[in-house]
């Protein structure tokens, strides 16, 4: 505390871990797990990469002892993180983590929007494949087929197949990913399908406009020899 107070604290977090080691050899996980926590925060908006390793330290010391909503919670903390610096391959890793425990202690209901986290971070990393696998699996949960996440979900991921940006514009702008925390939710606010939604509608414009343009030369051919040909 004494480091702390003296604005050095990678050497605080340091002899925190320290004495984590020294509580869980002594039997006591609960306080170590406390101490870790305690280090994540003291370090997060100065080393977030240090803090997110701090907050899964805690999360394991939680789920050795079976105190899965404390762990989950944790998990969700260096989740976070990782999204707000952008390490989306090990965000979608946490994410996964932290749904398989939600749904071990039956909350279903938050395993819904962690799909949607899911899904949002694969979309980032430019993985559709593993974005839709994500929402295919998630219809094992119970309730989550019918749900207004699926549906939305759904809305989402055939936007974004169809580089229709306002589809998918329109679905990130809803109150339900609005209203996620706060990283999730900027997430869905710069989601950017690829060509910049304009490549598929312009293609299937240019195929209205050439299926006119032949309608109109066949209709006016039919004009011409509506007479007959003297």
């Amino acid at each position: 505390m004494m480091l702390k107070e003296m604005q050095k604290l990678p050497q605080a977090v340091q002899l925190i871990e320290k004495a984590s080691m020294m509580y869980l050899e002594n039997g006591t996980p609960d306080t170590a797990a406390m101490a870790l926590e305690r280090a994540g925060k003291l370090i997060e908006n100065v080393d977030p990469e240090k803090a997110v390793q701090l907050y899964q330290q805690t999360a394991n010391v939680f789920e050795n002892e079976e105190r899965l909503r404390q762990a989950v919670e944790l998990l969700g903390k260096a989740s976070r993180l990782l999204v707000r610096g952008r390490r989306f391959d090990e965000a979608a890793l946490s994410i996964q983590k932290e749904k398989h425990i939600y749904r071990e202690i039956e909350n279903y209901p938050t395993c819904f929007k962690k799909t949607i986290a899911q899904v949002l971070v694969h979309l980032h990393r430019n993985d559709y494949v593993a974005a839709e696998r994500c929402v295919r699996e998630s219809y094992s949960i119970p309730g989550f087929n019918g749900s207004e996440d699926c549906a939305a979900l759904e809305q989402l991921l055939e936007g974004y197949d169809q580089q229709d940006q306002d589809q998918v514009s329109e679905v990130c702008n809803s109150p339900l990913f609005k209203y996620m925390d706060n990283d999730y939710a900027k997430l869905g606010l710069s989601l950017v399908v690829p060509g910049g939604g304009i490549k598929k509608k312009a293609t299937v414009t240019s195929q209205a406009n050439a299926e006119g343009t032949t309608a109109t030369a066949t209709e006016e051919d039919e004009d011409e020899y509506a007479g007959g040909l003297c």
